[in-house]
Parts: structure tokens; C-alpha cells; sequence
């Protein structure tokens, strides 16, 4: 009997996760959940499982982060990123760091089931909600980095620099510095401005 893949899913939103779960596992093998990026580093040394579908914005360690980490250990498995960002520059972030598959959570369960076969078979798949160019491709004039992008996302969403340095575990220093540089890259120097940008790019949501 042939094994089937083992799956391994991280997201911090329960209801959301248990959808995803019961989504795949009538086809593949979910060997575990997680709600953060530790949990995830942790989960994947001990479950070893073949692909990795991974939210972005998670609490303790963003989902990129982890699998920077994660790769290193784990060098054969895959990652697919599940995320509500759509903006570019999240894609090519992803792509960065070794992510083959990036799928919207705005799109339909269909589009997980396909981006996971793909991946399986050794190709990469980004969701049409992102870019119809290939991740590499994506011509986003803004090069904000992954920090700066949920800087941004947390600034729109109504948080202020203190509550960005709790949520992030980075000093109200770091957080001023990244909100200026953010500020002098989109050219845009108000909150709201920043709000007005991060929903029209899908940082944040509307």
C-alpha cells in the first residue's frame, strides 16, 4: 500500500485550522496542527512530515521565520504558505526563503488540493489572487521587508508602537525605526495614509 504524504499545518486560528484539517485529511495523511512558530519547529522535528502548510503572521515566530529554521533540519520538507496577504512582496518573501507554494485563504479549498499536488510533484504553485507572474517575477516597486510588512499590518489595524513591540517581542525603538523607514519608502507620512495603503495592497484587511 502506498504511504500517503504526511501533512503538518500551522495556523493561529482554531476554527480555520480544523477546516483546513478536514479538508485534506480524507486524501492525506495531517499528522499534527500548531498555533505558532515554535510549536511548528518543534512539530516538525518530531513528526517529520512532507509538506508543511504555514500561515504567515503567527504569534511567538512568523511562519517564515520557522521554516528558515525548520529547513535547516528538515531539508526535505516543502513549504506551502496559506495566507490573507496578498500583496506581492509576502509572495516573493515566501519564494525567498524557500517556500514553493503560496495559496490565498480568499480562494477556494480546491486551490490548496492543487497547490499541494503540485509541490508534491516537485513544482511550485502561487495562488492567481497574488500575481499572475511568477513569484520572482512580481514588479512591486516597494521593497518593504517581511518585519516592515507586519509593522504595517499592525500599524492598520489600529496598533500603537508600544502594543507593535509587545506583539512582536522587538523594543518601541525598533518599532519607531521600522514605522520611518516604511514611512520614506511608500512616501507616505500618516497612520492613516498607511491604513488607506496596507488595504489597497492586502496587508491588512479592509
Amino acid at each position: 500500500m502506498t504511504r500517503r504524504p504526511r501533512l503538518l499545518l500551522a495556523d493561529d486560528h482554531p476554527l480555520f485550522l480544523e477546516g483546513v484539517r478536514r479538508l485534506l485529511e480524507a486524501k492525506y495523511d495531517v499528522v499534527g496542527t500548531v498555533a505558532d512558530g515554535k510549536a511548528l519547529i518543534a512539530a516538525a522535528k518530531e513528526l517529520r512530515p512532507d509538506i508543511i502548510v504555514v500561515d504567515i503572521s503567527m504569534p511567538e515566530m512568523n511562519g517564515l521565520a520557522a521554516a528558515q529554521i525548520i529547513r535547516k533540519t528538515l531539508p526535505s520538507a516543502r513549504f506551502i504558505v496559506l495566507s490573507v496577504h496578498s500583496d506581492p512582496a509576502y509572495a516573493r518573501e515566501a519564494f525567498r526563503v524557500g517556500v514553493r507554494g503560496f495559496v490565498s485563504k480568499r480562494a477556494a479549498g480546491a486551490e490548496l488540493l492543487t497547490a499541494i499536488k503540485q509541490v508534491l510533484e516537485g513544482r511550485s504553485y502561487v495562488t492567481p489572487l497574488v500575481s499572475p507572474e511568477t513569484p520572482g517575477e512580481a514588479r512591486d516597486p516597494k521593497r518593504l521587508t517581511l518585519r516592515q510588512l507586519e509593522i504595517l499590518r499592525l500599524v492598520a489595524e489600529g496598533y500603537q508602537n508600544k502594543e507593535i513591540a509587545q506583539l512582536l517581542k522587538i523594543s518601541v525603538k525598533t518599532v519607531e525605526f521600522h514605522k520611518t523607514r516604511i514611512m520614506n519608502e511608500l512616501d507616505i507620512h500618516t497612520p492613516a495614509g498607511l491604513t488607506r495603503y496596507a488595504m489597497d495592497h492586502g496587508i491588512a484587511a479592509a
